[in-house]
């Protein structure tokens, strides 16, 4: 027999023993969403997956099993001495799959028997989910949000930063959601992230703050595929709002060292996608400034032809309004002004 755990149990640190999860999900499984901090030591790989998979729904379960069975085995010696290591760092190795399904059970019993401190996850991936969906809503009313809002480059991300190296709880939404936001929020950043696991980081690093003040950038529901909750977004709406302004060279400087490092095609291609709101004649001169390295061109016209008046209609009431122009000291006004506010 082996023991099963439910991540309630690991949320609340019943564990008498560091622990570590081990998703044993196939890599695109692992890749799409995970438990944030779990590490990635699949029994199949992707197209080992997709042959079970179908033999399973079109022929035979039975034969499915035997064949998975048989692709994982010639792999089970460097998965032994890969956690055969692990069990060596931590207290306990505990193992997922979709659904706390056949890969997760199979892998506990053998290791287990094997003398590993192994256990498996109750429910999988998908009884984690359910666990977030039920909590998240309850962990973001307990938090009284700092919203920072302001102009595109302004360097609100840097001021989050800032007051996290200053102490301070933060939520950085945008890289929750490994993307900035805007029409060309991923350049450089990779694929984003999905919804679920937008939503699993959100949890995770509001679970883990250390008061119920936190810091958060203004955003629109929206951050490029991904969709702030409802009941999140609502919340924002109703901390406390702060502007951030800085002076146009500033702005320049701030998103040249976010977006410009060996992105050239990635520019390009997300300048295409802003054709119906800019037109040719625009799109066609910002591309060949581009290619001609004329990066400060291209960012001051967009910032002042797209982004400011994008921005610029939504009517919001501040608190206070800072000029940022070092976001370490931004961030120490901002603190101050915020203690003296809710005391």
């Amino acid at each position: 027999m082996y023991r099963e755990i439910n991540y309630e149990d690991i949320d609340r640190k019943n564990l008498d023993k560091p622990h570590i999860l081990i998703d044993v999900r196939s890599p695109s499984e692992y890749q799409l969403e995970t438990i944030p901090g779990a590490i990635n030591i699949p029994i199949l790989d992707d197209e080992e997956r997709k042959i079970v998979g179908t033999i399973y729904n079109n022929e035979s379960i039975e034969r499915a099993k035997k064949l998975g069975i048989e692709m994982g085995a010639r792999k089970l010696t460097l998965i032994y001495e890969r956690l055969s290591e692990l069990n060596r760092q931590y207290g306990y190795l505990v193992f997922f799959c979709s659904r706390g399904g056949y890969r997760s059970a199979s892998l506990v019993a053998l290791f287990k028997s094997l003398g590993l401190n192994a256990i498996k996850l109750n429910g999988g991936y998908k009884n984690y989910r359910r666990f977030i969906n039920g909590q998240l809503p309850t962990l973001v009313e307990a938090v009284q949000f700092i919203v920072i809002y302001g102009n595109t480059g302004t360097g609100k991300t840097n001021i989050l930063n800032s007051l996290q190296n200053l102490g301070m709880d933060i939520l950085d939404l945008e890289g929750c959601a490994n993307h900035r936001g805007s029409n060309l929020g991923d350049i450089g950043l990779g694929r984003q992230n999905s919804q679920k696991m937008f939503e699993s980081l959100i949890y995770h690093s509001l679970r883990h703050r250390k008061s119920n003040l936190v810091f958060v950038e203004g955003e629109s529901q929206r951050i490029g595929r991904d969709i702030i909750p409802k009941y999140l977004y609502q919340t924002m709406n109703k901390g406390m709002a702060i502007k951030i302004e800085a002076s146009m060279d500033k702005r320049i400087e701030n998103l040249l060292k976010e977006y410009v490092h060996d992105t050239d095609g990635e520019i390009i291609s997300s300048l295409e996608s802003l054709r119906r709101h800019l037109g040719d004649r625009n799109i066609d001169s910002y591309i060949d400034l581009v290619t001609r390295g004329q990066y400060r061109d291209v960012i001051e016209d967009l910032l002042i032809k797209y982004y400011d008046p994008m921005y610029e209609y939504k009517n919001r009431n501040y608190g206070a309004v800072f000029i940022n122009e070092d976001s370490h000291t931004t961030a120490k006004k901002i603190i101050e002004y915020t203690r003296g506010s809710l005391i």
